[in-house]
């Protein structure tokens, strides 16, 4: 059934996958006959005759859509997903089947970007591992150890699309000079583009992670450009854990070869290393980037924005195409 040419009253049915708030699940609900199966693990089984009948899929950046899910909804027609990563969606499958594919860019820009600098200044100045010090009732032993400065550092950019210049942006406030990596230089931005990543971690002091996931950046940060990092200088990673040699990275904050790191993703979530647990020179975090009520509530609007205009106009609001070849 075409989106545009329904029988007048009919809901389109919509099957979510996605790690999504109930309170999103309930207004998709007010438009679409919604079947929810995030988390299952057989859907073939669960839907077995239904599948057919599917027309949309809302899912979650980490969770994503693959080409065999596809196959598996016949009538498969638009995917609408809470996140701004595509890395674990199948884009090229999307389109080969003619899917529409929606997501929420733009609106989680400035949250990442606040806790890409909440990781800088966490893992330079030691304030998580400050805070520990004096719940733990250590500070009247001893003055806590003196850490790095931020205002005025070397800060890399690997990866200059919407969040990496709004780290930038930030980072001016800090009076940082900065320079970034990426596959082309970006027109009409007015900072040094690098475009060897080993020479970028070499000159940073902190080299700070904003690239899109997948297997053309798996592991791009390798024990080779940790070294060049050096053991002055930090990683902070707000991207996607695949984009990091994460055993390596454990064997370089544990060696001293770098000075410390602040992550927010990881290779295996919600898994995490548990050498990375007992170092006190990386911060850690849930993966809570856009973790704020005011962007998860934008984020929220576009998907079901996407899905809206996809059954009422055959367009998605915001949607994401594969790279060009």
């Amino acid at each position: 059934m075409d989106a545009l040419n329904a029988k007048p009253g009919a809901r389109p049915r919509v099957l979510n996958v996605g790690r999504i708030a109930a309170a999103l699940l309930e207004r998709l609900a007010q438009d679409h006959d919604v079947t929810d199966l995030a988390g299952e693990r057989d859907l073939a089984a669960r839907l077995q005759c239904e599948a057919a009948s599917f027309q949309a899929l809302v899912t979650s950046a980490p969770v994503g859509v693959d080409a065999a899910m596809m196959a598996a909804l016949p009538g498969l027609q638009v995917i609408s997903s809470f996140g701004v990563g595509l890395d674990r969606i199948d884009l090229a499958a999307a389109r080969g089947r003619g899917i529409q594919v929606g997501y929420t860019p733009h609106v989680l820009d400035d949250c990442v970007a606040d806790t890409a600098m909440g990781l800088v200044l966490d893992a330079a100045r030691g304030l998580s591992a400050a805070d520990r010090y004096v719940r733990a009732g250590r500070w009247p032993g001893g003055p806590f150890p003196t850490m790095r400065k931020v205002s005025g550092a070397r800060l890399g950019i690997v990866g200059m699309g919407r969040i990496g210049q709004q780290i930038a942006a930030r980072a001016a406030g800090f009076r940082m000079e900065v320079a970034y990596h990426a596959r082309q230089p970006v027109s009409g931005l007015a900072l040094r583009h690098e475009p060897s990543l080993h020479a970028l971690a070499r000159w940073a002091d902190f080299l700070v992670l904003a690239l899109p996931g997948g297997a053309a950046t798996r592991h791009i940060v390798d024990a080779a450009v940790l070294d060049a990092l050096g053991p002055q200088g930090f990683l902070v990673n707000i991207a996607r854990g695949s984009v990091v040699d994460e055993q390596a990275l454990v064997e370089a904050l544990a060696s001293g070869r770098i000075a410390g790191a602040g992550l927010d993703v990881y290779e295996h979530e919600p898994q995490v290393p548990a050498r990375l647990l007992q170092l006190d020179n990386v911060v850690l975090l849930p993966h809570v980037g856009s973790n704020t009520r005011e962007t998860r509530a934008a984020m929220a609007d576009l998907v079901v924005r996407n899905l809206r205009a996809f059954f009422e106009q055959g367009q998605v609001v915001c949607r994401a195409d594969p790279p060009a070849a």
